[in-house]
């Protein structure tokens, strides 16, 4: 018996190493560490991305924070205290518009029945000892919440209406709201760059509901003036957004309207800079990361009502929020130039991997939502 049991553990070695051959690591087998979804810095880094993102964007509403649904660490071998995090963020639309370059945690919220939600997947590069949070990359999909879902709770709701501009009725409040305000303005006159969302219900009469883009309008000349005057042309640059309603009841109309000013570009730039970490960077290697292209993409999709109708059995036909983000599908990993970031002449690289499926979520995660309600909450 003494003697098997030498034998039996040798034989297990021989096995064990022939399985996994001595240059495949632990490393090699489980690349990602798990992190959890409610640890102060993945939230830190979740909110760094999430404001990238929106930096980023020329159009639509500001994206919150709802809750960090998976993240896993990669750390860097050739960057000592280096790690690639691999975030999937759930997240809200605000009622601030991306170009107020508000911080997402400085929006209101939506109601229920006007909630956009959706998914973003993002890589952010953290190098504490060399100074540098970056987000690499990410790609976004949005969708508004079920409108049948909304139906069943609050039918008297207000729906969503069109905004393409085929909608007389959205064009109306517009131009009523509008008129109301440049009447009370008591210095510039605005004019309309763009409806970005329009609703109605039936309260007394036709309520209709409207959010959308101004600028400036030029003002007239007049004999007093001096010559340049014919030469001023009209802002193309939005600079504010309106909220305006009419409601008709058929006896009068209703007006009203509010208009939010969005913050000069060159203070808004300053204060971003303000907030992020310092960074090294080569003032020569300035350009680079513009070369690169955009970082991302958000994709908003319709309700999911209409891509899958109540009478569908099939259930699979529609992935829910398609968000991907791959730079690379090999499992061996592939090298991205982030040289930019640094100062030096040497060439700096991160080895990026597959984004881990949903099937290899940490055991940590999701974290806790702020709005728990499971109709805003992606699967």
């Amino acid at each position: 018996m003494g003697l098997l049991l030498p034998l039996a553990l040798c034989a297990l070695a021989t096995s064990y190493s022939a399985a996994f051959p001595a240059q495949q690591t632990t490393k090699n087998l489980f690349p990602y560490l798990s992190r959890g979804c409610n640890d102060s810095d993945v939230l830190s880094f979740a909110g760094f991305a999430l404001e990238d993102i929106n930096k980023d964007r020329k159009d639509g509403y500001i994206l919150s924070l709802n809750r960090v649904s998976d993240v896993r660490e990669q750390r860097q071998d050739d960057e000592p205290g280096g790690s690639l995090f691999y975030l999937t963020l759930d997240v809200l639309e605000t009622s601030s518009h991306v170009l107020s370059r508000k911080s997402w945690k400085d929006c209101e919220g939506r109601t229920l029945h006007e909630t956009v939600y959706g998914q973003c997947k993002a890589l952010v590069y953290v190098n504490r000892p060399r100074r540098v949070l970056y987000t690499v990359a990410y790609n976004c999909t949005l969708r508004p919440v079920s409108r049948r879902s909304i139906l069943m709770t609050c039918p008297d709701c207000p729906g969503p209406s069109d905004i393409s501009g085929s909608d007389p009725t959205v064009l109306e409040a517009v131009t009523e709201s509008l008129k109301k305000y440049n009447r009370e303005s008591s210095s510039k006159q605005y004019s309309l760059v763009q409806v970005t969302r329009a609703s109605s219900q039936f309260v007394a009469g036709p309520f209709y509901f409207v959010e959308y883009l101004i600028k400036e309008s030029p003002q007239p000349c007049t004999k007093s003036m001096d010559s340049t005057c014919a030469l001023q042309s009209p802002d193309p640059v939005p600079v504010g957004l309106c909220h305006g309603s009419l409601l008709d009841n058929q006896i009068e109309k209703t007006v009203e309207v509010n208009c939010d000013f969005f913050e000069p570009q060159d203070a808004a730039a300053e204060g971003e800079k303000a907030a992020k970490l310092p960074k090294v960077q080569d003032p020569e290697k300035k350009d680079a990361e513009a070369k690169r292209g955009p970082r991302g993409t958000v994709q908003k999709l319709p309700d999911l009502g209409v891509e899958r109708p109540e009478q569908s059995q099939d259930s699979s036909a529609v992935e829910e929020f398609p968000v991907h983000l791959d730079l690379t599908m090999d499992p061996e990993g592939q090298a991205l130039d982030v040289s930019f970031l640094f100062t030096g002449p040497l060439e700096e690289k991160l080895l990026v991997l597959p984004f881990p499926s949903r099937d290899q979520r940490s055991f940590e995660c999701p974290g806790p939502a702020r709005n728990a309600n499971r109709l805003v909450l992606p699967p």
